[in-house]
C-alpha cells in the first residue's frame, strides 16, 4: 500500500468478514443514511455532461439500507448534489426512490434545494422560486423534505433579514413538517456566512428565529458544522418536539449517545458505509446498553476522519471506493469525474481502515478489487 511519499508498506487482510444481520429499524434514534449514487460507467463521467446513473444500482444500494433496518436521505449532498449530479437527475432520483422506498416499506426523506440555478444569481424571488420548485417536487413524489442550503441564497441575501424572508416564504406553504438542514462551509466553500453571519454565534440566533417561528413546519434540523459544542447549544435550545439530527462525520457516536440534555439523531453521510454497523450499534443502545454502542462505534471514528479530512467535500470519493469494494456496485466510476477527488495513498488508506473494521462481506473480493486499482496506478510493477 503507498503513503504520500510513494513507499509502501504491507497490509494484511483480514481472512474472514462478520457481517452485521439484518434487522428492523433502531427504536430510540432515528438514523438516516445520505446515500451516494452509481454512475453509469458506459456513460458520460465527464465534468462536462449531464449526469447519467446505473439506475437499478443506485436502488439496489438503497434496498440495502432499508433491510438492514436505516432510512434514506436521498439526493443530499452525498449524492453529489453540486458536485456531479444535476437537478434533472436529482429529480429523477427522488421520484424512482420514492416510489421504491414505498414499495418497500423503507423511511426516505429527500432534499430540496435551488441547484437549477446557475451563477451570476439575481434575486431572492429567483432563490423562492427555485425552492418551490423542488420542494413540489418531493412533496408530488409523497417524501419528507430535507431543505437544503442554497449556493444561490448564500450569493444573494445581504443580511439574517434575507434567510429569514426566503425560508419563511417556504415554511408557510410547506404541505408537511420538513428538516432544515444547515450545511458548513468545509463542506461546500460557498456556503461561508451562511444565515447572514461568518460568526456561529450569530448564525445560530438566525437559524434559531426561523425555526422557532415556524415550529410546526419543522419536524427537525440537520447541523453538518463539524462542531460538536455548537451542535448541542443548538439542541438544547431547539423548540419541543423539533429533531435535531446530527451531520457531524467526526463526532457522531457521542453525539448519537447523548447526555443529560438530550441527543441527537443521525442524517450522515458515513453512514453510507457504517449503516449496517451502526444500526447494530443502536440496537445495542435500545437495550441500555451504551457500552456496547460505544465499542461498536467508536473504532469507525477513524475511517470517517480520514474519508472527511480536508477538503471536506471530496469525501464522496471514498465512499463510493468503499461501496465497490464491498460488492455494492461493478465499477469505481463517479458522475463528473469525482471518482479522480482523492489521491491513490488516501484511498488506500481508506481501504486499510474499512477492512480493519471488516466492512467488506467479501474480503478477498475487496482485496482483489484493491490490488487492480493500485495495479492501474503503477503499483507493483
Amino acid at each position: 500500500m503507498p503513503d504520500a511519499s510513494g513507499r509502501l508498506r504491507r497490509h494484511v487482510p483480514r481472512a474472514a468478514a462478520h457481517p452485521p444481520p439484518k434487522g428492523p429499524p433502531p427504536a430510540s434514534r432515528v438514523l438516516l443514511a445520505a446515500a451516494h449514487v452509481v454512475a453509469d460507467p458506459f456513460g458520460d463521467t465527464t465534468p462536462h455532461g449531464p449526469a447519467r446513473l446505473d439506475w437499478e444500482a443506485t436502488l439496489a444500494f438503497r434496498r440495502h439500507l432499508w433491510a438492514h433496518g436505516l432510512g434514506v436521505a436521498e439526493a443530499m449532498d452525498t449524492a453529489q448534489r453540486g458536485m456531479g449530479l444535476d437537478w434533472p437527475a436529482a429529480a429523477r432520483l427522488i421520484r424512482l426512490s420514492a416510489a421504491e422506498a414505498k414499495a418497500v416499506g423503507g423511511r426516505i426523506v429527500c432534499g430540496a434545494g435551488t441547484d437549477q440555478l446557475r451563477p451570476p444569481y439575481a434575486r431572492l424571488a429567483d432563490v423562492a422560486a427555485a425552492y418551490e420548485e423542488q420542494l413540489a417536487v418531493v412533496e408530488e413524489a409523497g417524501a419528507p423534505a430535507v431543505v437544503m442550503c442554497s449556493r444561490a441564497l448564500a450569493a444573494v441575501a445581504t443580511g439574517p433579514e434575507c434567510y429569514e424572508e426566503v425560508y419563511g416564504r417556504l415554511l408557510r406553504q410547506a404541505a408537511a413538517p420538513v428538516i432544515l438542514h444547515w450545511l458548513g462551509p468545509a463542506f461546500d466553500p460557498a456556503l461561508e456566512g451562511y444565515w447572514g453571519a461568518t460568526d456561529p454565534g450569530a448564525a445560530l440566533e438566525t437559524f434559531l428565529r426561523i425555526v422557532t417561528a415556524h415550529a410546526g413546519k419543522v419536524e427537525g434540523v440537520k447541523v453538518s458544522l463539524l462542531d460538536a459544542g455548537t451542535e448541542r447549544a443548538l439542541r438544547r435550545r431547539l423548540p419541543p418536539r423539533v429533531r435535531c439530527y446530527t451531520g457531524d462525520d467526526l463526532h457522531y457516536p457521542a453525539l448519537i449517545e447523548g447526555d443529560g440534555q438530550g441527543h441527537s439523531d443521525a442524517l450522515l453521510g458515513v453512514l453510507d458505509p457504517l449503516g449496517p454497523l451502526a444500526a447494530r450499534a443502536t440496537r445495542l443502545l435500545d437495550a441500555g446498553d451504551g457500552r456496547g454502542f460505544r465499542a461498536l462505534l467508536d473504532p469507525t471514528v477513524a475511517l470517517a476522519r480520514h474519508l472527511f479530512e480536508p477538503p471536506t467535500r471530496f469525501y464522496k470519493t471514498g465512499i463510493v471506493l468503499l461501496a465497490w469494494l464491498a460488492g455494492h456496485q461493478g465499477h469505481f466510476t463517479m458522475a463528473g469525474g469525482l471518482h479522480a477527488g482523492r489521491s491513490l495513498p488516501h484511498l488506500a488508506r481508506a481501504y486499510e481502515l474499512a477492512d480493519d473494521l471488516g466492512l467488506f462481506p467479501d474480503p478477498e473480493r475487496a482485496e482483489a478489487r484493491m490490488a487492480s486499482l493500485l495495479a492501474v496506478h503503477g503499483v507493483g510493477r
